[in-house]
């Protein structure tokens, strides 16, 4: 099943490319908003969704591009992101230690809306294509045998980042947690329907280029490891998102009017804008050709605009 929020936070399934609107099946759940009515459905899901189904069967549905998309998860409680967790199409030798960090819930936007670089001196803003998984019920010390039921369904993630911050060091707070800088959507994608999150083809353009291009078969840590090692630091609630990481060869520079499309198998796709009222500027090419071509420094040089070195 695919669930989402459209027009004045309407709750809807998709069925083809027709979205219809279920709210009246769901308006029972305790709720002071779409935030908790969502999150409300995923803990009672094996109680409404029966009534969810015969509501999606019965109503009548209008074309999925005469609505507005809004995020289907509109301020979760948690999200955290796995960080470097790929093997990088075999360039790392061994895994990274297993890490990962909070991204603030104030950062999420939805499909067709605008991330916004904001003025800061950060050396480059990109994106990172990611397989995301939603909560399905209270987790808490999980063991990885067990961790595959805790997840209710996948969504399409973008971790925005803002790199190279000063002072040096002081890094995952003030890069990844600015306002609009984790798309997600355009809808969950129920857990049933994905057969293997570890065999999904991740794909990322910018504006109609394609630019990251990689499968969660290259995961470092898998799904089952990284709910077991975050549960054990923290409770996670029904509907948190829990980011699994990006492959980083494709990273490339997010612009003033780029278009940006990322789309995991199986997930739909997520369209987002890129705003700079800086109009600041970048050579455009992934890392893995900046690497290639064996310049310095981690990532292509501002070539244009406040902040440029």
């Amino acid at each position: 099943m695919k669930i989402l929020y459209f027009d004045d936070f309407r709750l809807g399934i998709l069925k083809d490319d027709q979205v219809v609107d279920v709210t009246g099946a769901v308006t029972d759940i305790p709720h002071t908003g779409p935030h908790n009515l969502i999150s409300g459905l995923i803990e009672r899901w094996d109680q409404y969704k029966a009534k969810v189904e015969a509501a999606a069967a019965s109503g009548k549905g209008v074309p999925l591009s005469s609505v507005r998309i809004r995020p289907p998860l509109p301020k979760p409680v948690n999200i955290e992101c796995m960080a470097v967790n790929y093997m990088e199409d075999g360039t790392l030798k061994e895994p990274a230690p297993i890490n990962a960090f909070h991204k603030s819930p104030s950062a999420v936007i939805g499909h067709g809306d605008t991330m916004v670089l904001p003025d800061v001196p950060a050396t480059v803003f990109e994106g990172e294509a990611e397989l995301a998984l939603v909560i399905g019920k209270r987790c808490s010390n999980v063991k990885a045998a067990d961790a595959m039921g805790y997840i209710f369904g996948y969504i399409n993630f973008i971790d925005g980042s803002a790199r190279g911050l000063p002072p040096a060091g002081n890094v995952f707070y003030q890069m990844k947690s600015r306002d609009t800088f984790c798309p997600i959507g355009p809808y969950i994608v129920t857990a049933d329907e994905i057969k293997d999150p570890h065999k999904l083809q991740v794909k990322l353009w910018n504006n109609g280029v394609l630019m990251q291009d990689f499968n969660t078969d290259d995961m470092a840590h898998k799904i089952p490891r990284c709910i077991e090692w975050v549960s054990a630091i923290h409770t996670m609630e029904p509907g948190d998102i829990l980011a699994t990481g990006t492959n980083h060869r494709g990273l490339n520079p997010f612009m003033d009017g780029d278009r940006i499309e990322i789309e995991v198998e199986g997930c739909g796709r997520l369209a987002f804008n890129i705003r700079d009222d800086l109009k600041r500027t970048w050579e455009r090419i992934t890392r893995r050709q900046h690497a290639e071509a064996k310049r310095e420094g981690a990532h292509t040089p501002q070539t244009g605009g406040k902040h440029k070195k």
